[in-house]
């Protein structure tokens, strides 16, 4: 598999983060990646950039060096409605958004209560990618999870940093090769998200390599592969917006 995009990664304006933008897209270049997507936390994450960055984002170029950025944001899933911590007013500021449950920012309830909060950020229409549900952070349903992907058109991810060792996340394997399975089983396409906090991360997917063998998932439904295919699946576009070449 030679992936053209990644999505979720994080610069040091997430707060615990060790790479500038620059120095992400230089990575990415130097990869031959294609697409390239910013995604620092809300305001939920209280070290995290806040609103004021977010504002700013138009001036940065869509595209340097050859890389086509998307400049976006991974919210924080607040309770079991799927409240989102950053305001309606400023959706139009992204170019593509991703949603997650953090342990600071949300209580686990019950498996109901957890699917719930994910399914209610998967209705909302803004909303392109569920960052890392399998990580064990709050136990789910997964199958109810494959069948809203479907219906909202939100990818789900499966993200290469909630696997590493260092993590200790004991429940991030199984469930994510229940989600690969149950994805397989019903056609459902997948993202996978590198979650990389340093550059040397981006596109690297070395833990979720072993897991799409074992399950044999077909790299048509990975749509890390095709640009189009993402776009075909949510519906988000990229655009230059007319801020020139680099």
């Amino acid at each position: 598999m030679i992936p053209v995009l990644d999505l979720h990664t994080h610069t040091i304006a997430s707060g615990h983060a060790f790479s500038t933008l620059q120095e992400m897209v230089a990575a990415a270049a130097e990869k031959g990646l294609q697409y390239l997507g910013i995604t620092e936390h809300g305001p939920a994450v209280e070290e995290s950039c806040g609103m004021i960055l977010f504002r700013n984002y138009r001036v940065v170029p869509r595209m340097i060096d050859g890389v086509r950025l998307l400049m976006g944001v991974e919210m924080n899933i607040l309770d079991y409605e799927g409240s989102l911590d950053v305001e309606e007013r400023y959706y139009g500021l992204f170019d593509h958004v991703i949603a997650g449950i953090h342990g600071r920012s949300f209580r686990p309830g019950t498996m109901l209560q957890n699917t719930d909060a994910i399914i209610g950020a998967m209705n909302n229409s803004r909303v392109n990618i569920i960052s890392h549900p399998c990580d064990g952070t709050a136990d789910v349903d997964l199958e109810a999870l494959v069948r809203e992907s479907v219906s909202s058109r939100t990818l789900l991810e499966v993200n290469n940093s909630s696997l590493h060792p260092a993590r200790h996340r004991t429940k991030a394997g199984p469930n994510n090769m229940e989600l690969l399975r149950l994805c397989r089983k019903y056609d459902v396409p997948v993202i996978l998200g590198s979650d990389a906090h340093i550059s040397y991360d981006i596109a690297l997917y070395p833990y979720l390599i072993p897991l799409l063998d074992e399950v044999g998932f077909p790299e048509e439904l990975i749509v890390n592969n095709s640009f189009s295919a993402f776009e075909r699946f949510t519906g988000v576009k990229w655009s230059d917006n007319s801020y020139g070449e680099i």
